[in-house]
């Protein structure tokens, strides 16, 4: 049974999941459905197109749902989809999407920072941790188990790579690829990111290889396509450096150098 505030507005077109804990001043749109076991804090704003699943904690004053800041928005019908466990602290923005892609989508396990925004579009996934103030624009990727630190600035339409360690204050208009550390003015490569691969489980031999790919990548004076031709000829492939290739080779802003 869900414990709801008598402080609290929720439209009758909403649909509210079992157990769930919603506090004063929540406001809860029409076309809003939310899975079992939330808490809502106080003040929490969820419009419509908003679909959450189960066991999130949203902390006083976020926003979710609300309509893209973007001029070309023609009040489209979009949604924002959110997964399961995440936390998302006080006073976060989730905009929902556009007609570009119709859904901003955040994953599960997820810790997203006070005061942090994802705008329209946006493609978040798994175990990601956000920090405080930091700022996605449009139609950004980020694939799981990133981390960015507090008050990071990414440029519409870039994308940062699984396992990747960027630096607080960075700002950056280029893709950043997996497994590494960026940071410095203005942001480039700075290492791998060892340390947070050691604790993800990865065995030796393999973040050797990754750091032989990058080496390749970033010290040897070639082209990203020329990287990428001696990776496949110098490198044990795995399913690590399938993904540094793909990323590498695919990227439409360029990576960071």
């Amino acid at each position: 049974m869900a414990k709801i505030s008598p402080l609290a507005y929720i439209d009758p077109e909403a649909k509210i999941g079992e157990n769930c804990e919603i506090g004063p001043f929540c406001f809860i749109d029409k076309n809003v459905e939310i899975g079992d076991n939330n808490v809502l804090m106080n003040s929490v704003t969820l419009l419509s197109g908003t679909h959450m699943g189960s066991g999130n904690t949203l902390f006083p004053g976020a926003v979710i749902g609300a309509i893209p800041q973007d001029l070309k928005f023609r009040g489209e019908e979009t949604t924002v989809v959110i997964g399961d466990n995440n936390k998302i602290r006080e006073n976060v923005t989730i905009h929902r999407g556009t007609a570009s892609k119709g859904t901003t989508k955040v994953g599960s396990n997820n810790l997203i920072m006070e005061n942090a925004h994802i705008a329209h579009d946006c493609e978040v996934g798994n175990g990601i941790i956000m920090g405080n103030s930091t700022k996605l624009a449009g139609e950004v990727i980020i694939d799981d188990n990133a981390i960015i630190s507090a008050v990071v600035l990414v440029h519409q339409f870039c994308r940062i790579g699984g396992y990747t360690m960027v630096q607080g204050g960075s700002r950056t208009s280029k893709d950043i690829p997996p497994f590494i550390m960026a940071g410095k003015e203005p942001i480039a490569y700075a290492g791998l990111n060892i340390v947070g691969l050691r604790r993800r489980g990865f065995e030796p031999h393999v973040i050797d290889n990754i750091h032989h790919a990058y080496r390749l990548i970033y010290q040897c004076n070639l082209t990203v396509a020329e990287a990428v031709e001696q990776i496949r000829q110098e490198v044990p492939m795995s399913k690590e450096i399938e993904y540094i290739i793909e990323f590498v080779s695919n990227s439409k802003r360029g990576i960071v150098r």
